[in-house]
């Protein structure tokens, strides 16, 4: 009997922090708002019952946007943009301070929800799932509306949902028709439907290799999975060009991953351009700061703390550095993975501009005694 071809399906919460601010203060519906505030920014109530907010113009210091919502994106404001480049770009948004214990709180309601119909699930953080669901019941597209119904009833907040054979394209497809979108594809609607699309429309595709490919005449899809193979190896070695011509295929064999056991957590972004460790420290700054936030965040949330602190980081040659540092006690709290990340950094030579950095945290354990928290204070990347 041949198995059922694999429906695979990637969930991505719409604007997930920015639409939680907004069932806290619906008044701020259809108006762009970024979150990335610190305690300056909390919305002060007046006697009348209303609120006054903070606007982004009025933002002073070197922190970046954790997520705005698509009113704000729309001004050309993204996440990980430093804040006072982004008042320039929308100086009359209003600004919220961000609010992981109401995040946390949004996060294991709809994963509850999602899981009670399809329990084969993938975690991929505080606002992303994969799930498989081939051997669950129902007509494809009625089982995702019921997934997406679950979610709004949990939670009062809409998702995107892709659904193809493999993770590659879901992810693809979860962004398509974003916000609240339905996007099912099989691998005969690749030349229609993705090739078309940009070649950043792959996940792994940053905006570095977008560049090269892009002078080499290759801007599409369509065009990277038509491209001479040498050519490719010749720009991007021998495994990054065999990844591109395959993902371009819409090739993807990984399964989902249901374990509930971490080896390890990540946090990492790629940079919209590629960043000098000097020139742009103050950016820099900004972005490990956030990222070491959201790890421990993570950590806090899957109920770990961690011995070995990594960085990770891509040049603008493709060349991937990692540098670890083992605790002698383990850490959970953002201070600590920052100070750990910086001692990391340390030791790597930063002569070449950036275009990724990450912050991993591995030896995962469970907690014996926690002190308080503490977050993360912004300093000299390189200290």
């Amino acid at each position: 009997m041949l198995e059922p071809q694999r429906r695979i399906a990637h969930l991505d919460m719409d604007a997930f922090y920015a639409s939680v601010e907004l069932l806290r203060y619906p008044e701020l519906r259809g108006l762009p708002v970024v979150i990335g505030g610190g305690r300056d920014a909390q919305p002060v109530a007046q006697d009348d019952g209303t609120h006054k907010f903070a606007r982004l113009r009025d933002y002073v210091g070197r922190g970046v946007i954790t997520t705005a919502t698509y009113e704000a994106r729309a001004l050309g404001v993204g996440s990980a943009m430093g804040m006072m480049k982004a008042a320039k770009l929308a100086p009359d948004a209003i600004l919220l301070p961000v609010n992981f214990d109401a995040y946390r709180h949004y996060s294991r309601l709809f994963k509850a929800a999602v899981s009670a119909i399809a329990p084969d699930l993938e975690d991929r953080g505080i606002d992303e799932i994969y799930l498989d669901l081939t051997h669950v019941e129902g007509e494809t597209r009625e089982l995702a509306t019921r997934i997406k119904q679950a979610v709004r009833d949990a939670t009062g907040l809409s998702c995107s949902i892709g659904i193809t054979p493999n993770k590659l394209l879901s992810k693809i497809c979860s962004d398509l028709e974003k916000p609240n979108g339905l996007t099912i594809l099989g691998f005969d609607d690749i030349p229609a439907r993705i090739w078309p699309l940009g070649v950043r429309k792959i996940n792994g595709i940053g905006p570095k290799a977008t560049e090269k490919l892009a002078a080499l005449g290759i801007a599409t899809i369509g065009q990277l999975a038509e491209a001479d193979a040498g050519l490719l190896q010749d720009h991007f070695g021998a495994h990054y060009s065999a990844w591109l011509a395959q993902a371009a295929h819409g090739i993807d064999h990984r399964e989902i991953s249901t374990s509930s056991e971490s080896k390890s957590i990540s946090r990492e972004t790629t940079f919209e351009r590629d960043l000098h460790a000097r020139h742009d420290r103050d950016t820099l700054s900004g972005i490990l700061t956030a990222l070491c936030d959201r790890l421990a965040d993570d950590l806090k949330r899957k109920g770990y703390v961690s011995r070995t602190i990594s960085i990770k980081l891509r040049f603008d040659d493709f060349q991937i550095v990692s540098r670890n540092v083992t605790l002698p006690q383990p850490v959970a709290d953002a201070a600590a993975i920052l100070h750990a990340a910086r001692e990391c950094l340390k030791r790597v030579p930063l002569q070449r501009k950036l275009r990724l950095l990450g912050v991993r945290a591995s030896t995962l354990e469970p907690p014996s005694t926690e002190a308080a928290p503490r977050r993360a204070v912004q300093g000299d990347l390189f200290a």
